[in-house]
């Protein structure tokens, strides 16, 4: 399916809505933007997290732990160790 879309001056760029329904993106979602042979490449990140799912090892000290736990613990951490 191919639809027209204009790029501003500022290079933003609206992604017609027939098309944006079909692959599942609303209003705030994150793409992540690459080129190959010429072409520009969106990709929903969602996608790409689904695509990734399982292709690393989990910690032991991470499993069967809550991710925004992890989140916090890891922040907590790293800004621990920058202080002078």
């Amino acid at each position: 399916m191919n639809q027209s879309a204009t790029i501003t001056s500022k290079m933003q760029l609206t992604i017609p809505m027939i098309i944006a329904r079909k692959v599942g993106l609303g209003s705030g979602d994150k793409v992540t933007v690459s080129e190959n042979h010429g072409r520009i490449i969106l990709t929903p990140i969602k996608q790409l997290l689904a695509e990734l799912a399982g292709s690393l090892s989990t910690p032991d000290k991470w499993k069967g732990k809550d991710i925004d736990v992890i989140i916090k613990d890891a922040k907590s951490s790293h800004f621990q160790n920058k202080k002078p």
